[in-house]
């Protein structure tokens, strides 16, 4: 089965657990959850990496359908994996403090899942008062239209990487996954405008530009290279400057200049990873049949 969430999430929400539950409650859980066999450790460190380990292991293929694959709560019956991060978002506002914290939204987000105070339809996830709220994830987007999956994207873009040896582009794009992860949003947005802009110059190059300005190797697939790459039908790509494009428009979007009062760092860190890796799946993809 595939999991809901990332390895990265998981091992964040058992230790934000761990950052607000003693050893005697997780072991509780332990038993409610039909794990504590599988639970070896007595140190919080040791637990968490149990717990991640167990979770992990139940969402290989073996356990789907099984009754292994569901674990009790007060809400009812679902995974292992599911159970831990429903508990850690009910941590308390001290613990959302934690880099623990900070990794369990990141994760949850790159899942495409974002944290939301009860009764609300949006939020970022920081955003608290000093009074306890209830909170709850809820899914950014629909959750069966096809394409939309951030992970399988990420996937995809990676091996369309690797498959033409893009490797500026893939470190870029690694570089700008780790900042994510670790909330260095300045970092991550950085590495993904070096990353558009550097798989759009690998293309050009391959479809045999001379040009060395980046500007002009989009020129080159929109206007030069026959059959053209970017789709003026589509608005990609045009001649004038001043008709509206959607490739340059993207650049601009990725170069600001400073903050925007009312907006997250994180939202929009959130937002230019999504639109990034839907568009570079498009376009590699153009690039993987044209080859």
């Amino acid at each position: 089965m595939n999991s809901e969430f990332n390895r990265m999430t998981i091992v964040a929400a058992a230790e934000v657990v761990a950052e607000f539950k003693s050893h005697s409650e997780m072991e509780i859980l332990e038993v409610q959850w039909g794990i504590a066999d599988e639970v070896s450790a007595s140190g919080k460190a040791g637990r968490v990496a149990c717990w991640a380990k167990v979770a992990l292991a139940r969402t290989e293929p073996q356990f789907q359908g099984g009754s292994r694959n569901k674990v009790l709560t007060e809400n009812g019956l679902m995974t292992l994996e599911r159970a831990m991060v429903e508990t850690a978002i009910k941590a308390p506002p001290m613990t959302r403090d934690k880099e623990a914290w900070k990794k369990l939204i990141a994760g949850l987000r790159l899942d495409g899942f974002e944290v939301v105070e009860d009764g609300d339809g949006a939020g970022d996830g920081f955003s608290f008062s000093s009074r306890r709220k209830s909170l709850r994830i809820i899914r950014m987007l629909p959750e069966a239209i096809p394409g939309l999956d951030i992970r399988e994207a990420e996937n995809e873009v990676m091996a369309l990487l690797n498959a033409h040896g893009f490797l500026v582009a893939k470190g870029h794009l690694s570089r700008a996954m780790s900042a994510f992860q670790r909330g260095e949003w300045s970092g991550a947005n950085g590495e993904l405008r070096n990353f558009f802009e550097s798989y759009l110059n690998e293309i050009a190059d391959r479809l045999g530009s001379q040009e060395t300005d980046s500007k002009m190797k989009r020129d080159f697939l929109g206007g030069v290279v026959s059959p053209a790459f970017l789709l003026a039908e589509y608005n990609e790509w045009h001649e004038n400057n001043q008709k509206p494009q959607f490739v340059q428009g993207l650049m601009s979007r990725m170069h600001p200049h400073g903050g925007h009062p009312g907006l997250s760092e994180e939202e929009d860190a959130t937002f230019r990873i999504q639109i990034t890796l839907i568009t570079a799946r498009l376009f590699l993809r153009r690039f993987d049949q044209r080859k």
